[in-house]
C-alpha cells in the first residue's frame, strides 16, 4: 500500500510556475490589447474624422471610414498582443483561418460588394441627390434615399422602387433637374397649307403665358421637320425644374396651343394615307352566269 499512496501523491508546488506563467500571459495580452486598442482608436479616428471631413466627404461615407478604421485597429491590437504575449503560433492559425474565410464570403457576396462599392461612389461623386427626378434604363421616379446597398426611388404612379446600386452606377443616369433651367419642347403638326408664322406665333404667345416658364431663354418655335402629314413646329419653353413640374407644364402648354389652333382656325391633321389611281374589274359576266346557275 506505501507504495501505491506514493505514486498517487502530488505535490502542489509544482504546478504553481505553469499557473502564474499562464496568468502573466493572460494579462500582459490584456494590457497590451487595451492599451493598443484605446490609444489607436483615440487617434486613428480621429485622425481619419479629420481628415474626410477637411475634404468634403459625405456623412454617411465618414461614419462608414470611422467604424473601419475602429474594426482595424481592434485586430491590429489582437495582432500585436498576441506577439507580446507570445501567441505566435495561435495568431498565425487564426490568420490562416480568417484570410480563408475572407476569401469564401468574397467569392459567396459579390454582388453584395459590388452594389456597396457602387454606393460609396453614388454618395461621394453625387450624380443624383434625394428629391432629384432621375431616369435610367428606361425607368425614371424621385430619388427618396441613397443607401450603401440600395437607392429607393418613387416613380410617379406613387410606387416604391428598390434599386441596386450596381445598377445605377454601370447604367447611363439622366439627373432630370440637375441644372438651373430646363427646357420643355412639344411638337406641334400643323397643314401644309396653314400660316407657319402664324402658328409660330400663337404657340409662343401661350408658351409664354403659362406660369413658370421663363422669360429667358425666351419660348421659340422653330420648323422642325416636314411629316408626311403635316409641317411639325417645336414648340420650345424654358422651365427651373427646382420651382416648376415638368410634366405640368408640358400639359399646360400642350392644352394651352390646342386651344390657340382650334380658335384661329389652324388645322392639326392626323397621320393619313391617300391612295390613288383605278380598279379594273374583270370576269363580270362570268361571274354572274355561275351565280345564275
Amino acid at each position: 500500500m506505501l507504495p501505491l499512496q506514493q505514486a498517487i501523491s502530488l505535490d502542489p508546488q509544482q504546478y504553481v510556475p505553469p499557473l502564474i506563467s499562464a496568468v502573466t500571459t493572460i494579462v500582459l495580452f490584456v494590457v497590451v490589447f487595451a492599451v493598443i486598442y484605446l490609444l489607436g482608436r483615440y487617434f486613428v479616428t480621429q485622425a481619419v474624422e479629420r481628415s474626410l471631413r477637411h475634404r468634403g466627404f459625405d456623412e454617411t461615407l465618414v461614419g462608414l471610414a470611422v467604424s473601419t478604421a475602429v474594426v482595424l485597429t481592434a485586430v491590429v491590437a489582437v495582432a500585436l498582443a498576441a506577439t507580446v504575449a507570445g501567441f505566435g503560433v495561435v495568431l498565425a492559425a487564426f490568420a490562416t483561418l480568417a484570410g480563408a474565410l475572407a476569401l469564401a464570403v468574397g467569392f459567396a457576396a459579390q454582388d453584395l460588394i459590388a452594389n456597396f462599392v457602387a454606393g460609396v461612389f453614388i454618395i461621394q461623386d453625387e450624380p443624383f441627390t434625394v428629391g432629384d427626378w432621375i431616369e435610367w434604363s428606361g425607368n425614371s421616379g424621385v430619388v427618396r434615399e441613397i443607401q450603401l446597398r440600395v437607392t429607393k426611388l418613387d416613380t410617379f404612379d406613387n410606387e416604391l422602387v428598390t434599386v441596386p446600386n450596381s445598377d445605377l452606377a454601370s447604367a447611363a443616369v439622366v439627373n432630370n433637374v440637375a441644372n438651373d433651367q430646363r427646357r420643355v419642347s412639344v411638337g406641334f403638326g400643323i397643314g401644309y397649307e396653314d400660316d407657319i408664322e402664324q402658328a409660330r406665333e400663337a404657340i409662343i404667345d401661350e408658351g409664354s403665358r403659362i406660369e413658370g416658364v421663363l422669360s429667358d431663354p425666351a419660348p421659340t418655335a422653330p420648323v422642325s421637320s416636314l411629316g408626311d402629314s403635316a409641317v411639325v413646329l417645336s414648340g420650345r419653353i424654358w422651365i427651373d425644374p427646382e420651382e416648376s413640374s415638368y410634366g405640368a407644364i408640358r400639359a399646360q402648354f400642350v392644352e394651352a396651343v390646342k386651344g390657340r389652333f382650334d380658335a384661329e382656325g389652324i388645322d392639326m391633321p392626323y397621320p393619313n394615307t391617300e391612295l390613288s389611281g383605278g380598279i379594273e374589274v374583270t370576269n363580270v359576266g362570268g361571274a354572274g352566269e355561275a351565280a345564275g346557275d
